[in-house]
């Protein structure tokens, strides 16, 4: 008895002191702001501190005199309800009042100015797109007199690809009749090449594509360049244009931003700040083409937070989860070294797991009236659990790990195909697409989560038992008056089955039978390992000792 007492003392005191340091090492490991496949605001908010933001970018641009760009960058901040938005505003009106005569060009250019006398009345007071000046025959024939004397291979090649066609998209070459479009967008690629408004690589690319075509007699890929430069000069004005042309690195980098030009129009303010505002046109298209419109909303907020939140997104190029926390005091240490604090994150849940099961083992569940040799080994027990827990709290605050990594449709080209009137639409059972969202995860983990509540309820009842100082015959009736409680993990499965239905109708959580019917699964697990690990070994043991006339030692 008396050295019985010290090992329930021991075992007591190291039950709690289990549960308090679990919870202490879940808070800490809740507390690192990092994610595997995704970004919480609050370390956005800190990679953005201290980093100049959309306002002192937009007066930069002003001081530049770069009317055009300033212009998207205000419309952004405007978007974002920046603070400074309307002192930017003054400012920008102020240099226009200054400078009317350039308004529509975006600002002045060296190159422009001896072509199209752009002091002159134009007629245009506000920014305008490049081509409705480009498309005229003056400024076509200006053009092409000035680029004619051009001393540069690269100008030269691509003035020559003037008597090619473009069969792919049937683009009449530029000198038969109806290739004004074709002349004038030849001219602009020319204009901004001979300029040095090109990135270095994408004027190493046109150069090639451009002697590829003559070589060919056909434009080839240089016509789906023409062609999205069209989308372009169609928006932009010149000074918007070369700034963007100055952050591309490739003809591929100018065709996503077209492709964005057409269905992101009501965005692109956003996109082309964020292109010029990080110096990644690439990475910025490449981030919107992946996500779509849920990518532009992200982008939204890194822009709000400033250039170091913009980089962040656009480097890790992942979503923002933004049901996330954003506080994050330790968003330092993850910004410095993000691989080894996701790590230390997922270690330190797995530790916090196995320390609070551990001691709910050790505190509430293991009865004494139990062989220590029929007993499941308790760290065993708790490394499994832990292990499922982790699992679990992966799913929930990861909601992006298991979804499916196709690139969004919203800003891609979509394909429109006529349905012959009178063919059946394809049956249910020919397209099914498998796909479970975080709701559906989140669902499965509470039901799960709810039976190993059940599990330790049913294990602190039989502890309880174990404890009393009564015959074993009459603990043995103790037992069988409980069978119902031991039973609950299927009557809770079931009821879990029923609200997730009934949520699903309701359109509460995403239709989904696999988180429904989990419940009912997880019910009988936890009823079977109850009943056949623990309710049986127990009766068994009171058999026994009833038998033997043995008696249970006091707690």
């Amino acid at each position: 008895m008396s050295a019985a007492a010290p090992a329930s003392r021991s075992s007591t005191f190291s039950g709690p002191l289990g549960v308090v340091l679990g919870v202490i090492i879940g808070v800490g490991a809740w507390l690192i702001p990092d994610h595997f496949r995704s970004i919480s605001p609050g370390l956005l908010s800190a990679a953005g501190h201290g980093t100049s933001s959309v306002i002192e970018f937009g007066n930069q641009l002003v001081d530049r005199e770069r009317i055009g760009p300033a212009k998207e960058v205000l419309d952004t901040a405007r978007e974002i309800s920046a603070p400074g938005a309307e002192d930017l505003a003054r400012r920008l009106g102020d240099l226009q009042k200054r400078q009317p005569e350039f308004a529509a060009w975006g600002g002045w250019d060296p190159f422009l100015d001896p072509l199209f006398n752009l002091r002159a009345p134009s007629g245009h007071t506000e920014s305008t797109p490049v081509m409705t000046f480009f498309i005229t025959q003056q400024g076509r024939d200006a053009l092409r007199n000035y680029l004619g004397t051009s001393g540069s291979i690269g100008v030269q090649a691509i003035l020559r690809t003037r008597t090619l066609g473009y069969r792919a998209a049937h683009l009449p070459a530029a000198s038969q009749p109806g290739g004004q479009p074709t002349d004038a967008l030849i001219l602009l690629t020319a204009l901004l090449y001979q300029s040095d408004h090109l990135g270095p690589s994408l004027q190493r690319d046109l150069h090639a594509l451009a002697d590829s075509a003559l070589a060919q007699g056909d434009l080839g890929d240089l016509g789906s360049f023409y062609l999205d430069l069209l989308a372009l000069s169609r928006r932009l004005d010149w000074a918007q244009l070369t700034e963007l042309m100055g952050r591309s690195d490739s003809t591929r980098t100018v065709n996503e931003y077209a492709q964005l030009a057409r269905a992101a129009s009501r965005e692109f303010s956003v996109i082309y700040t964020a292109a010029l505002f990080t110096n990644s046109a690439d990475r910025v298209a490449d981030y919107l083409l992946e996500n779509g419109k849920t990518g532009a909303a992200n982008l939204r907020l890194a822009l709000s937070d400033g250039r170091g939140a913009v980089k962040l997104l656009i480097d890790r190029q992942v979503p923002v989860i933004h049901e996330a926390s954003e506080w994050s005091p330790g968003a330092g240490l993850v910004l410095a070294h993000p691989r080894a604090m996701l790590t230390l994150k997922w270690l330190a849940w797995f530790v916090a797991g196995f320390c609070l099961l551990l001691g709910l083992d050790r505190w509430m569940v293991s009865p004494e009236g139990i062989a220590e040799s029929e007993r499941s080994a308790p760290q065993l027990r708790a490394g499994i659990l832990a292990l499922f827990l982790t699992g679990l709290i992966l799913i929930a605050t990861e909601p992006f790990l298991l979804k499916a990594s196709a690139p969004s449709i919203d800003y891609r080209p979509h394909l429109t195909m006529l349905v012959v009137q009178g063919t059946p639409p394809p049956s249910s059972n020919q397209i099914h697409h498998a796909s479970m969202n975080s709701s559906t995860y989140v669902t499965i983990g509470i039901f799960a989560l709810l039976q190993v509540m059940m599990y330790f309820i049913c294990l602190q009842k039989i502890n309880q038992i174990a404890r009393q100082n009564l015959a074993p015959l009459l603990k043995l009736r103790l037992m069988e008056n409980e069978e119902n409680l031991f039973d609950s993990g299927l009557y809770v499965g079931m009821m879990g089955t029923a609200a997730a239905l009934v949520l699903q109708v309701l359109g509460v959580i995403s239709p989904n039978l696999l988180a429904a019917y989990s419940s009912n699964l997880f019910g009988l697990l936890c009823v079977a390992l109850v009943k056949i690990r623990h309710v049986r070994l127990f009766k068994r043991r009171l058999i026994l000792e009833h038998e033997t006339g043995l008696r249970t030692s006091p707690a």
